[in-house]
């Protein structure tokens, strides 16, 4: 019977640091094909592709098995929400209508089993610094959206790969304890002030898996990543759990 709820987030697909492409691929495949039989809802919690400009008429090349194995879930009945994150922001209408899955940008609350969660991919929450949030409001401009429009393919892949690139090397992706306590500081803030308390808040974006009790009982999950940590949650209607996944030779 599908009845469990996955999160999971930071695949990074197409990043160019990443030495096989196509394994990296396959492995999410096969996660995907492992949980079809009991899934009934799944959420990517943003940067599951490294880098994504959807033109009018053209989309970026690969994925492909990606892309099948979520229609294929979607068409099996499987309620997907692809939240953006800050690698792949410019998703607007082609995948939602290819596959028939949900984008959300921003933060999302929802109640499953009687239980409130709150979701975000963890950049637009907390205490942001002043130069990440311009960046985070430029990137949502629609004028400078058009401007990149306007850019040939052959110079903003390379150049979005190479950004990316440059912050994983220098330290981007390497969540010190302050910036993960910033998101336990949101939780705690948000339910101290909420007329309706949230059981769990659900983050991906600092590539580390935390499951964290809070005094109020309330709980900070953040999901990990698919770099090395191959780690996921599931909610089976009453706990909340962080795994890791394990693919077949």
């Amino acid at each position: 019977m599908k009845t469990l709820t996955y999160f999971i987030s930071d695949l990074h697909l197409g990043a160019g640091y990443i030495a096989d492409h196509r394994e990296h691929e396959r492995r999410v495949v096969e996660f995907l094909r492992a949980i079809e039989s009991t899934a009934c809802r799944l959420y990517l919690l943003g940067d599951i592709l490294d880098y994504w400009w959807e033109y009018r008429d053209v989309v970026p090349r690969g994925y492909v098995r990606f892309f099948g194995e979520l229609a294929r879930l979607a068409d099996n009945g499987v309620e997907i929400v692809w939240f953006k994150g800050n690698h792949d922001i410019w998703i607007f209408d082609y995948l939602p209508r290819e596959i028939g899955l949900r984008v959300h940008d921003g933060v999302m609350v929802t109640e499953m089993d009687g239980k409130r969660f709150l979701l975000e991919h963890g950049d637009g929450v907390g205490r942001l610094p002043g130069t990440f949030r311009m960046l985070r409001g430029l990137f949502r401009c629609r004028f400078a959206q058009r401007l990149y429009a306007a850019i040939h393919p052959r110079w903003t892949v390379g150049f979005a790969h190479a950004w990316s690139s440059h912050s994983r090397k220098s330290g981007g992706y390497v969540a010190p304890d302050t910036v993960c306590n910033n998101l336990v500081d949101f939780a705690v803030e948000y339910n101290r002030t909420a007329t309706d308390k949230i059981d769990y808040f659900i983050f991906g974006h600092l590539h580390v898996a935390v499951d964290r009790q809070l005094p109020d009982g309330s709980k900070v999950v953040i999901l990990g990543d698919w770099i090395s940590r191959f780690s996921y949650a599931v909610w089976d209607g009453k706990n909340i759990r962080i795994e890791s996944f394990s693919a077949k030779n």
